[in-house]
């Protein structure tokens, strides 16, 4: 199901031109401004289900916007960059984007990337809708499927998007070793490249959020070169599958 609405923002007009007329090609609504000022102006008379964010930006830059963006709703974020590092990779998901694309980059890969964005929305409402009142625990830890929501001894924990979807698909699979591999495809709908360590940084934050780094054996635990299992006891599976 494709977005209502993408909002992109770069101040490269020529690149706004370009994504804007092919994306309108594929159907979709898009609009499209050069900075944060002019986004905000936007934001505050229209409704953004996606927002494609440049990094470089003049002013406010892209990762301060994600940040911010994030730390008010769950818009989708995809960020596009000229600089391909890792680390730009990296820090772009710390700061809550739901993806991260370099420049140059080929049009079907960004609408590809998209419509994942869009699907993993979709899928937020259908559980929402399906998930009324039901309520998983393990440890001091619940789930609450139809809020979305986490907490630790009742107090609530803030998960992103992103976050929420790998913490549920790992917990849909107790006690299983799901690969980096798999655990993408699930996430985000398409392949990873070699390098591409989301899956690693989103885990990063849920263990930091959960406080899940003291023990020798974690809630979410490390299995070397090929992924991650969710550890519950043999007495809460049963209940969870």
């Amino acid at each position: 199901m494709s977005p209502q609405k993408i909002l992109i923002v770069d101040d490269d007009p020529g690149i706004r031109e370009l994504i804007q007329l092919y994306l309108q090609e594929q159907g979709l609504m898009v609009d499209s401004v050069e900075d944060a000022v002019t986004m905000d102006a936007w934001l505050t008379k229209n409704h953004a289900d996606i927002i494609i964010l440049d990094l470089m930006l003049p002013g406010e830059d892209g990762l301060s916007i994600a940040r911010r963006l994030r730390a008010q709703s769950s818009v989708g974020i995809l960020m596009l960059s000229a600089r391909s590092e890792d680390i730009d990779r990296i820090i772009g998901l710390e700061v809550g984007a739901d993806d991260y694309l370099a420049k140059p980059f080929n049009p079907r890969e960004l609408l590809a990337r998209i419509r994942a964005i869009s699907r993993r929305q979709s899928q937020l409402q259908t559980d929402k809708a399906a998930a009324v009142n039901k309520t998983q625990c393990f440890g001091s830890f619940c789930i609450d499927f139809a809020s979305h929501t986490l907490s630790k001894d009742k107090s609530p924990i803030s998960l992103t998007n992103t976050e929420y979807e790998l913490l549920k698909i790992l917990i849909k699979h107790p006690n299983r070793v799901l690969s980096r591999d798999a655990l993408i495809t699930e996430l985000q709908g398409y392949e990873r490249s070699p390098y591409d360590r989301s899956i690693d940084v989103c885990i990063s934050r849920i263990r930091r959020k959960i406080g899940d780094n003291s023990s020798p054996q974690n809630l979410i635990e490390t299995v070397r070169s090929v992924g991650y299992r969710f550890n519950v006891p043999d007495d809460k599976q049963d209940a969870m599958d």
